[in-house]
């Protein structure tokens, strides 16, 4: 009978079931199907003894650096950093090329937006149906009258902000968790939201003011451009690197995708 995990081979060395499965930890997939975690491990461990194969081919001595405060690589991870280092090169950007980019959508480029806001908490339970049903209704009544705001707030908020009436003060990108900055972005002056999921509950936020960043000047923005295209320059490069070192090598039990 094939077994369910079975082993995958690179150049006739063996990678075992159970260090995929083990390695497969590191690959989240939906629960109806492990096998696509199984799958990424695997394909995980074959490249990676692909290049440890090249490595060692070359004749490269482990040489570990220091990742981060008492954390030094292993000599596994040396070589590949060696050889990824030794193998991969990438054109930088040319300045007229960035330019281009920047010249195609200049609104990537605003300084964070900057904004008034209150919102009423409605803290998280294990009944959220309840907790929203709460929440509309006070909605509905805010809508009735939106004046009556600060004291909803002061009635129903489980935020500290309530003793203030709800309000916030001024925010700007990341001051809030996504799922609410998300919809203040979406709000007009005086709007107030629906009721808005986070972490922490049910929000209804308003909106009292807000001032849009302008658009930063291309030499403000030209490190940052640069450096994120270097980055995904090196990443294109180290796909092609390693697509190559597939294409020569002899891989068994797990298919790669063509590049």
């Amino acid at each position: 009978m094939k077994p369910l995990l079975p082993p995958v081979y690179v150049n006739g060395v063996e990678i075992s079931a159970e260090r995929i499965a083990a390695e497969a930890q590191n690959h989240p997939a939906p629960k109806n199907k492990p096998g696509l975690a199984w799958k990424a491990a695997a394909r995980a461990l074959a490249l990676r003894e692909v290049m440890l194969q090249e490595a060692r081919k070359r004749g490269l001595t482990p040489d570990p650096a220091e990742v981060a405060p008492g954390q030094v690589e292993t000599d596994e991870e040396a070589l590949i950093r060696q050889l990824c280092d030794q193998s991969i090169r990438s054109a930088p950007a040319r300045d007229a090329e960035l330019r281009a980019i920047y010249d195609a959508d200049p609104d990537r480029f605003r300084a964070p937006a900057l904004y008034e806001a209150a919102h009423i908490l409605f803290a998280r339970q294990d009944d959220m149906a309840a907790l929203r049903a709460r929440a509309e209704s006070v909605l509905a009544e805010l809508r009735t009258d939106p004046r009556r705001f600060g004291d909803m707030a002061r009635s129903h908020s489980a935020c500290s902000s309530r003793d203030n009436g709800g309000l916030l003060g001024q925010l700007s990108a990341g001051d809030t968790v996504p799922e609410f900055e998300a919809a203040l972005s979406t709000l007009h002056e005086g709007q107030i939201s629906a009721p808005v999921e986070t972490r922490f509950g049910l929000h209804l936020i308003r909106l009292d003011a807000c001032a849009r960043g302008d658009v930063l000047p291309f030499e403000v923005v030209l490190p940052r451009l640069r450096a994120a295209q270097a980055k995904a320059a090196w990443a294109r490069a180290a796909a092609r690197f390693a697509a190559d070192l597939l294409a020569g090598a002899r891989v068994e039990g797990v298919r790669f995708q063509a590049a």
